[in-house]
């Protein structure tokens, strides 16, 4: 058995075959099925390691060839495996509790093995062919059938497309910089075009218009998944080029580059949230203040910074779930997701009121959720290393604490008469008080993450040893 077929080519075919299905209780069960899976093959079962199962033994080599390439999963992959493909279990499930789009578990899938397999590639150039595929095939995800492309797409597909070019220049001068190490020309030249490759890719600032629009126009369901697994893998792929060239994780620069941007991501993502009347661009602007504090926390130190930034990556994907699925609940009744247009909220609706609310609040580091310990990490680290900086960041975090208080406002505001009640389904019942048991689980016992992160370090020869 081939690791790399296991977890990129077999979900790409079974994602092609679910294509052919319409129906989507079927497609998310498969789905489902599958990615437990390989989440417990990932979890179970060792590399390049002959197992014995009676008179039956195997082996799961790590590297498949695709025409002359090599994708290579090895050992040290393992956990990051689990990650991605227990959270894409987690995302496929409660589509069935919403009218998400019948497209998501198939091309949901497929962009999760793509995005492994640019996790995976070498040389790691095609990693940038291999996203721009991934971006391509969110398109249908994000889009209304019938409907004109909103502004948020279009700009979702150029500034993705934009760091395609950035990043293939800087492996092409990458490649003579090994050959010619001394060249300080080269270097600089690589580390500019390497920085706005990430730049356009992670949204950084002020690249990151078209998230809030997106979260705007698009499903809140579909564009959840989609900002949660391109800026996980994004970040998992930017430390994968720390760790091939020690002139760039040595770089005295570095910090200082990755530090500016996330507080740069924080301020004014919080700043704008402050003011902002929609809850789907609420959520968008979330995400970017969530990648301002992964990028802290990665500057803090590749010892213990990588260990705050895989700490957070659990909670965060458990509030973003939780929030895009409330989200997706509502908009089923209320199809406009602006504050004006939800006063009373809670009374009808109080499961997904409540899922809501606890969500910002878990992202705004919320003490008792899931965020919590783990930003409280990063602002004790800032705050032994710069005080401006922790000012800044807890200056930028209140504006997504205000959002939060503004929501809860309009909820229990009502100019009508009321009755109270809950419009939600069962099954919508289930998923919304199992997640809010989470949120709330994972901010007491923080620890319970722990088996999964805090092995994602193995993954690289260099960082954080």
């Amino acid at each position: 058995m081939n690791a790399p077929f296991l977890f990129i080519i077999l979900p790409l075919f079974l994602a092609g075959l679910l294509l052919l299905f319409q129906n989507q209780k079927f497609n998310t069960l498969a789905a489902c099925v599958f990615s437990i899976l390989l989440t417990l093959v990932a979890w179970l079962v060792p590399m390049d390691t002959i197992l014995t199962l009676g008179n039956w033994s195997f082996k799961l080599t790590t590297t498949f060839n695709v025409l002359g390439r090599h994708l290579i999963l090895a050992s040290g992959d393992r956990s990051l495996l689990v990650l991605i493909y227990g959270s894409s279990t987690l995302w496929f499930a409660p589509s069935l509790a919403t009218r998400a789009t019948h497209r998501l578990i198939p091309l949901g899938l497929a962009i999760t093995a793509l995005l492994v397999a640019a996790l995976a590639v070498d040389p790691f150039l095609f990693a940038a062919l291999l996203i721009e595929m991934a971006v391509l095939i969110s398109l249908p995800l994000l889009s209304t059938p019938g409907q004109r492309p909103g502004r948020g797409l279009i700009r979702f597909l150029i500034f993705q497309t934009l760091a395609m070019p950035f990043i293939l220049f800087s492996g092409w001068l990458l490649a003579g910089l090994e050959a010619n190490p001394g060249n300080v020309g080269l270097v600089q030249q690589s580390a500019i075009l390497i920085g706005l490759g990430f730049a356009f890719l992670l949204a950084v600032f002020p690249f990151y218009s078209w998230i809030p629009m997106i979260s705007e126009e698009s499903s809140p369901y579909a564009a959840g998944f989609i900002l949660w697994i391109f800026s996980t893998v994004t970040l998992f792929f930017g430390l994968g080029f720390l760790d091939r060239y020690a002139w760039l994780r040595d770089s005295p620069s570095l910090g200082i580059i990755l530090i500016s941007a996330g507080i740069l991501m924080i301020v004014t993502g919080g700043f704008l949230v402050g003011f902002e009347r929609h809850l789907g661009r609420i959520m968008g602007y979330a995400v970017i203040m969530g990648n301002g504090f992964s990028l802290i926390a990665i500057s803090i130190g590749f010892a213990s910074g990588l260990n705050l930034f895989f700490m957070l990556i659990i909670p965060r994907v458990i509030s973003l779930l939780i929030w895009s699925f409330t989200l997706t609940v509502l908009k089923d009744d209320h199809p406009s997701l602006f504050m004006d247009d939800l006063k009373g909220l809670a009374h009808s609706w109080p499961y997904a009121a409540s899922g809501l609310v606890l969500a910002n609040l878990s992202l705004a580091g919320m003490p008792l959720l899931a965020c919590y310990p783990s930003l409280q990490l990063i602002w004790v680290s800032l705050a032994t290393r710069s005080l401006p900086a922790l000012i800044w960041v807890l200056i930028g975090g209140l504006g997504l604490f205000i959002s939060a208080l503004r929501t809860i406002l309009g909820f229990v505001t009502s100019r009508d008469e009321f009755s109270w009640g809950s419009r939600e389904t069962g099954l919508q019942r289930i998923f919304l008080v199992v997640g809010i048991a989470t949120l709330l689980m994972l901010g007491l016992f923080p620890q319970w993450t722990l088996l999964l992160w805090s092995h994602l370090p193995n993954m690289f020869t260099h960082l954080g040893q």
